[in-house]
């Protein structure tokens, strides 16, 4: 418990700031060298105010139409153990941002979800919830392979290297990432037969308990789940293209969708820490639209606006629910 302590401390408050600084430091330097600097930083003033800022609210609505396929996912599979009204599934899946936002790769939402069940369903609520993260990177595997193959053959079909990286490697990560593709399929659409194997393990079997609901997701169902992550999926990229726009990065919109795909693939495949996830968001970004436009400080800016819309203004707001519920909680204690 106290190496995990010190451990947690020393990600969240030493490696996770020097990350950041260093991404940071980084991305100025790239941006100093662009040309017509001080151009671009008053094209952006003017899109937040000019005629395209209606796009920017557009994102924001998205956002919580984006979020809402999510809590809309956590309901269907919490419906197993116990019913949530789509209120409280929507104050659940933000209160899941706020708690993730302090853990790599925001591993903490199941958490933070979990608050919202009863005692006794909480375990069983972040095994089920599992199911709606696996559905989630299944869609993002495989948009990342498709846009993978084309930015192979049709962005750069002339080149030995893809963004400084040997073709021999790309091809084998295109490989891998079909592999994972396949085998997460599989594994999603035969969850029950996963889990009866499971429970011939003594081990495991001495904690059924846990698992046994996800042998009653029925065919039916995981199709529903996949196909809600593929919306969320979907309102993703729009919101980014959507900022692009504002942000006057010139980018065609079968490309702009590709990048996404390919930047989201990433950022799913490796882990961040919170605080040095937009540095490492932002690097992402300019080597892959770099590729195509030389807008550094707006590309940038639709990185970080889309990092504090869909992550930093949920949890923002997730954090006050929580609030409220330990809040709740201590009088109800000191009731009794």
């Amino acid at each position: 418990m106290l190496l995990s302590k010190r451990f947690k401390i020393f990600l969240n408050y030493v490696l996770g700031p020097a990350i950041f600084i260093w991404l940071s430091w980084s991305i100025y330097h790239q941006i100093q060298k662009q040309a017509n600097v001080h151009q671009s930083w008053y094209i952006i003033k003017s899109a937040l105010t000019g005629p395209q800022s209606w796009k920017l609210g557009l994102v924001i609505a998205l956002m919580i139409v984006q979020w809402g396929f999510e809590a809309r996912k956590w309901q269907i599979l919490i419906g197993h153990i116990q019913k949530v009204s789509s209120k409280a599934a929507f104050r659940a899946i933000l209160s899941g941002q706020a708690l993730g936002f302090s853990t790599p790769n925001r591993v903490g939402e199941l958490l933070g979800r979990a608050v919202f069940l009863d005692e006794g369903n909480r375990l069983r609520g972040i095994v089920l919830s599992l199911v709606g993260g696996l559905s989630q990177t299944i869609v993002t595997l495989l948009g990342g392979l498709l846009a993978l193959v084309w930015l192979r053959t049709d962005i750069l079909p002339a080149t030995n290297r893809v963004a400084g990286v040997s073709i021999v490697w790309y091809a084998g990560f295109v490989i891998a990432t079909a592999i994972g593709v396949l085998a997460f399929v599989l594994l999603f659409f035969r969850i029950a037969w996963v889990i009866r194997m499971l429970e011939r393990i003594r081990f495991v079997n001495r904690y059924r308990f846990l698992i046994e609901e996800l042998e009653n997701l029925r065919r039916k169902e995981l199709t529903r789940i996949l196909l809600l992550s593929l919306c969320r999926y979907a309102v993703f990229i729009v919101q980014y293209i959507l900022l692009l726009q504002v942000f006057a990065v010139e980018v065609t919109l079968v490309n702009a969708v590709c990048m996404v795909s390919v930047m989201l693939l990433i950022l799913t495949i490796v882990p961040t820490i919170a605080l040095a996830e937009l540095g490492f968001r932002g690097q992402v970004s300019l080597q892959l639209f770099g590729l195509l436009s030389s807008n550094t400080i707006g590309i940038i800016a639709t990185t970080a606006g889309i990092w504090i819309i869909n992550l930093i203004i949920p949890a923002a707001a997730g954090s006050l629910f929580l609030i409220g519920i330990r809040i709740f909680r201590n009088k109800k204690e000191k009731a009794t």
